[in-house]
């Protein structure tokens, strides 16, 4: 999806953008071998054009952090179809309290579709840690992780990084429509949990770490394996919502057409 953003250009709107597909722009190939464009003087277009050479330079290099900060947060998802096979889903879990007030975070869980790692407070949860998981990847995927999961790390771990484009499936239900939390989210989908933590949520999460600080391996089991489905399931979820975020742009539409 991204070579056939436009939006990711200043001043190019989604209007703007379904206009240029309309008229068989539909990569960013096409853009820049086109001699003329209605609405675009010979200096914007030039500019425009070594910017497109550019960004498709990076995207070959899989320069992951240049498009963090190059394209909108709200348009990271375009990305995720180039990523998705380096892509990592995040969710953390806290003891209840805001960091200001004495809050930490007790688990941390982080899934790339084959494997999944937990990092538990007291044991392997550090910054250099964290960094150098995140560091494997290329996406980052989170349910509300913008508002919640990301800040609440960067004001609890001195030096940890989030410099790859940021894929948030909370933003991305509401834009196409969805309502509720992850749970209702993946029942409306059809998307199972593990029977042993069915019913669980954050409250549950936060008495769960409370019992086994006083010793408790069976609710610090039970807590990681609510991480998990938590983590896990995002990634069912990320490919469902690109494709209908794709959708919703309109370029299936052109594509199907042979516009080009």
């Amino acid at each position: 999806m991204i070579r056939n953003s436009f939006c990711i250009l200043d001043g190019i709107g989604d209007k703007l953008e379904r206009r240029l597909w309309k008229e068989g722009i539909l990569t960013w190939e096409n853009f820049r071998d086109a001699d003329e464009l209605l609405g675009f003087g010979r200096e914007r277009k030039k500019s425009f054009d070594e910017l497109l050479i550019h960004d498709n330079r990076e995207l070959e290099a899989r320069n992951a952090a240049y498009f963090s900060s190059r394209i909108r947060r709200r348009e990271h998802w375009r990305l995720f179809d180039c990523f998705k096979d380096n892509a990592v889903c995040l969710d953390i879990e806290t003891n209840g309290l805001q960091p200001n007030s004495g809050g930490y975070v007790t688990v941390v869980g982080l899934y790339d579709g084959y494997d999944y790692t937990c990092l538990v407070k007291g044991d392997n949860l550090t910054a250099e840690n964290l960094n150098r998981e995140l560091g494997r990847y290329k996406c980052l995927i989170t349910f509300y992780g913008a508002c919640f999961d990301v800040p609440f790390l960067l004001r609890t771990f001195n030096g940890v990084r989030f410099d790859i484009p940021h894929f948030d499936l909370c933003f991305a239900a509401k834009r196409l429509g969805h309502k509720g939390g992850l749970k209702k989210l993946e029942h409306g989908f059809g998307i199972e949990r593990d029977e042993a933590v069915q019913g669980l949520d954050g409250y549950d999460a936060v008495k769960l770490w409370e019992l086994s600080q006083r010793g408790s391996h069976e609710a610090l089991d039970l807590l990681t394996r609510y991480n998990r489905e938590d983590t896990v399931n995002l990634m069912q979820l990320a490919g469902i919502f690109y494709e209908g975020l794709r959708q919703s742009t309109g370029i299936e539409e052109y594509l199907s057409c042979g516009v080009a």
